[in-house]
């Protein structure tokens, strides 16, 4: 009688969890298909939870036509994100015994100048090599790059004393991968990740011949060119994407420790090779990355505790994936949510260079009330990015302005005081830049850039 009883339990708990997925699944179904018919998403969606894939879908098209729908099966180019088969092959070949963290590039990269034997791989992994960015107006090739590599004077600043994020790092990453294993970067990962990670449908440097390739492109319905200097971009598919996330999460390419040093980035607000997260002990509790290439966009935000992962691709960036998830994540966990809208920013292109603050703001009012279903006029985001427009183009009273009137909006954001303090501090009202740096810190206390501030304003 007691073993029957708890089976109906179980059963009853399984079909309640399975009910509220449905429910889930329906609200998330809802909010993506009006944020296509708003034009703020175009693209593919997976979502796990408990383990269990919940919801996926394709919605929009597939090329700049119009013409080819969008399905699961179409593989999307993920930018960034695509640099994290480079950093693990290089753990992978680390655990091997094939290399060193400490190694100099010039052990494995043969013609390049004295600069070489400084730069550690570890610098390579963590952005602080000192190599500046590629130069994308000349580089058209592997080759052009190792050339202009080569007839490099000096770096930008002394190896693991700085941080600049760019591709020659990612580029000498895989020249190193070549060297040990004596194969093609893209056969390594096809032969030592994909291929044992389950991945069967991705593709590395596709083409616009290659079938179920979505192309980008921009609100003007112009095509992105699938064309790139550096070899090595993997594209992938949904279902692959969430094995490659899965692989991370269940350390099937890397132990605990490898994965560590490159989940975790050289400071904070900086990049690893993972794009970040944290680790509880040998577990990884949260990996976020995102990437973006041309109108190409990608997010995969993993929640192992949970068994929750949201992927979100597009193949027309509206600069907005991070509002999806944020959406997505609460309507999981039976929250209110807000419908992702296009950015009111949006409507103001081209007119912020002959308002005022206070004319702006009268704008502001005016087209909130035309257009509010369509554009997002509730959030801090689109005040507080035209305000650091203001402050950009060095009219600091327009943005003290703007960013006061954002402060009234959003009294309990740290964000929004952040942004006010740092304007005052541009001015040069110390006493006011302090007063909003502490109440950010108050609303916020793990912002380490107002903590920074404050205790140089109050030397």
């Amino acid at each position: 009688m007691k073993i029957v009883s708890l089976f109906l339990l179980l059963i009853t708990a399984v079909s309640g969890v399975t009910a509220a997925q449905s429910r889930q699944a329906a609200l998330i179904d809802s909010m993506v298909h009006r944020a296509h018919r708003l034009g703020v998403f175009n693209g593919n969606v997976l979502i796990a939870d408990h383990r269990k894939v919940v919801y996926k879908t394709a919605i929009g098209a597939a090329d700049a036509t119009g013409s080819v729908p969008l399905t699961v099966q179409h593989r999307f180019h993920i930018g960034s994100i695509a640099k994290e088969f480079n950093a693990v092959g290089i753990m992978m070949l680390k655990a091997q015994g094939k290399l060193s963290l400490d190694d100099k590039v010039s052990r494995y990269v043969p013609g390049l100048p004295s600069w070489a034997d400084s730069i550690t791989i570890l610098h390579l992994l963590q952005y602080t090599s000192g190599l500046p960015d590629i130069n994308w107006k000349t580089a058209k090739s592997d080759a052009d790059i190792l050339h202009d590599l080569k007839n490099l004077p000096q770096l930008m600043f002394r190896p693991g004393s700085n941080y600049a994020y760019n591709n020659a790092n990612v580029f000498l990453q895989r020249r190193i991968i070549e060297q040990v294993t004596g194969m093609p970067f893209n056969t390594f990962v096809e032969k030592q990740q994909l291929q044992p990670c389950g991945m069967t449908a991705s593709m590395i440097d596709p083409t616009e011949k290659d079938s179920l390739m979505a192309i980008a492109f921009n609100d003007d319905r112009k095509p992105d060119a699938l064309f790139y200097p550096i070899s090595g971009w993997t594209a992938v598919t949904l279902d692959d994407f969430y094995k490659w996330s899965e692989s991370i999460n269940s350390f099937r390419l890397l132990s605990p420790e490898d994965t560590r040093t490159i989940l975790y980035p050289a400071g904070p607000n900086k990049q690893a090779g993972l794009g970040g997260g944290e680790m509880k002990g040998d577990h990884i509790i949260r990996h976020i990355h995102d990437g973006s290439s041309l109108h190409f966009n990608a997010l995969l935000v993993s929640d192992p505790p949970k068994g929750r992962t949201v992927i979100l691709m597009t193949n027309n960036k509206q600069g907005n994936l991070y509002e999806l998830n944020t959406a997505i994540q609460a309507i999981l966990d039976g929250k209110p949510w807000q419908q992702p809208r296009k950015s009111a920013e949006q409507l103001f292109k081209g007119k912020l260079d002959t308002l005022n603050a206070q004319q702006c703001l009268a704008l502001f009012q005016q087209l909130k009330k035309q257009y509010a279903e369509q554009y997002d006029f509730d959030s801090e985001a689109p005040l507080n990015n035209i305000g650091y427009y203001y402050l950009g183009h060095n009219q600091t009273a327009d943005a003290i302005v703007i960013f006061e009137y954002n402060t009234r909006l959003f009294p309990s954001s740290g964000n929004v005081f952040d942004s006010l303090g740092e304007a005052y501090y541009k001015k040069g009202d110390k006493q006011q830049a302090l007063a909003n740096y502490k109440r950010s810190l108050a609303l916020d206390p793990g912002n380490t850039n107002a903590k920074m501030i404050i205790a140089e304003l109050e030397k």
